[in-house]
């Protein structure tokens, strides 16, 4: 097969990189270059923002009709056979997903996060008021977020004044399409326009966001794509939130990482959206129908060998039946296998795989016990492993694993169920098996998450699509109106009859 190619898109076209630096991409599985990327110099970065604060001040004032059909176009392209093509070959080669999940987690999900998009800009609407002063009214208006940059020149006279929304989104590659229209489609949708970092596994799988679009009518350099090499990425990801015509950053992706993003922002006074890593919760109540519950903790455990934030990686069941659930996990999982692109495949990288086997290791030194694995990997692959007697404090307890791992510990009372299924600093999703709903409805009010599943499995549709205030660690995860629009407020003062203080 024939490499993929991501170039650049900076004001409407695609390029290389200002000084013909390139980076290569490897399928985790194969270790087969599949990629050539244009890697970004800084001059690439600024010149996108400066080509986005361009674009913003035709696209703020964009009747919403346009914008609503643009996506809606989108939604319409991305589940075509051309598009469905396009992405399955590139997120299967960049990133080894299986073909399933390339197809249901990137075609059809990326379709609905364009409609959604959409459909946002119905709610674009205001409100108005009585003003405090007799006869004055007021208007709220929701608008996209603006940048007020001022230039002065030697002898102190203002120049320029920039009025500029331009925002900065950081995408991960473990759903690189879906994710790239989550990061970017709403606040495109409100009047912003974007600048896409994408990430350094994917590129050539982010792109095709910026295909569709393109395809769906957006104006050049309202959507803007860099890659940004590996050993870059620090430096020119500070220089593009330093960037004073950038107004906001949105990021999904690791704790580590985002922590050091927000870091960044905070330097500048600038809002983040962050939605950082899981460590989702099972809670198996002794009443709970245990093989209906084995397979969908193993299924939203091993999905994309683990590599999605919702993934179930503790499971918290009734000491009565703690013997018998894991003969059940046992059972499901075992039939896995990975090293392949059909059901199962590899994690993103070699390191990571030895980080995930090192914290398995780990946990049997403290005391866990090894119910399934063999606690080793072959390059990116690590089979399915399922630990049992593992505690909090533990870094298999504590530490997302983003790999096919299920750590297991036993519950006597409901209160302890709580207990344990809290001690997480991780939010996102969570899941209770009971057959008593009132119990289960007594532990969902007491859990910490931004989702929480009623005998259904952590990986879930409506979690993912914003409905939960997800965040994972930080609760800062929602792309939402809210979050890409200011409210301004217009008073509209009395004609007559006004009096002031000191001149009346």
């Amino acid at each position: 097969m024939s490499l993929l190619k991501a170039p650049l898109f900076i004001n409407g076209a695609y390029r290389p990189a200002s000084d013909g630096t390139t980076f290569d991409v490897r399928n985790p599985l194969t270790n087969e270059v599949v990629t050539t990327a244009s890697a970004a110099s800084s001059d690439d970065c600024r010149l996108a923002v400066e080509s986005a604060a361009q674009a913003f001040k035709t696209w703020e004032h964009t009747p919403l009709s346009t914008k609503r059909a643009v996506f809606q176009k989108a939604a319409e392209l991305l589940i075509t056979p051309k598009y469905q093509a396009l992405i399955l070959e590139a997120v299967t080669r960049e990133t080894a997903a299986t073909k399933d999940l390339a197809l249901a987690l990137n075609v059809h999900s990326s379709a609905v996060k364009a409609n959604e998009a959409a459909a946002a800009t119905s709610l674009l609407k205001g409100e108005s008021f009585p003003s405090m002063l007799p006869g004055g009214q007021c208007f709220v208006q929701r608008r996209a977020y603006v940048a007020f940059i001022r230039d002065v020149v030697a002898d102190g006279q203002l120049t320029e004044c920039y009025k500029h929304g331009v925002v900065l989104c950081i995408c991960p590659w473990n759903a690189p399409v879906t994710l790239a229209m989550r990061s970017i489609g709403v606040a495109i949708a409100c009047g912003n326009t974007v600048v896409l970092k994408t990430s350094e596994i994917s590129p050539a799988s982010q792109s095709i966001v910026a295909q569709v679009l393109e395809e769906a009518g957006l104006p050049p350099g309202v959507l803007n794509v860099v890659h940004i090499a590996k050993e870059d990425a620090p430096r020119l990801t500070a220089e593009l939130i330093a960037h004073p015509l950038v107004r906001k950053v949105t990021f999904t992706g690791s704790t580590n990482v985002g922590r050091i993003i927000a870091c960044e922002a905070a330097k500048y006074l600038k809002p983040c959206i962050l939605e950082l890593g899981g460590k989702a919760p099972a809670v198996v109540f002794g009443d709970a129908n245990l093989e209906q519950a084995a397979r969908a903790i193993v299924s939203g455990a091993m999905l994309h060998s683990g590599q999605i934030c919702m993934s179930t990686e503790r499971v918290i069941v009734e000491r009565t039946v703690a013997d018998q659930f894991l003969i059940q996990l046992h059972m499901v999982a075992s039939q896995l296998h990975a090293g392949s692109t059909d059901r199962l495949s590899s994690v993103f990288t070699e390191v990571s795989a030895a980080s995930i086997v090192r914290r398995l290791q780990d946990a049997v030194k403290e005391g866990a016990r090894v119910v399934l694995g063999d606690m080793t990997h072959v390059g990116a692959v690590v089979q399915p492993h399922i630990l049992a007697d593992v505690k909090p404090g533990m870094a298999a307890w504590d530490e997302e694993s983003f790999g096919p791992v299920i750590v297991l510990t036993t519950f006597n009372t409901l209160s302890e169920a709580v207990e344990l299924a809290n001690a997480n600093t991780y939010s996102l999703t969570a899941s209770i098996w009971t057959e008593n709903l009132y119990n289960g409805l007594e532990v969902a009010r007491q859990m910490r998450f931004g989702a929480t599943m009623l005998n259904g499995s952590t990986v879930h549709t409506e979690a993912m699509w914003d409905h939960g205030g997800l965040g994972g660690s930080t609760g800062y995860g929602r792309f939402d109106v809210d979050n890409f629009t200011d409210k301004r407020l217009v008073v509209v003062c009395p004609k007559e009859g006004r009096t002031y203080p000191l001149t009346g």
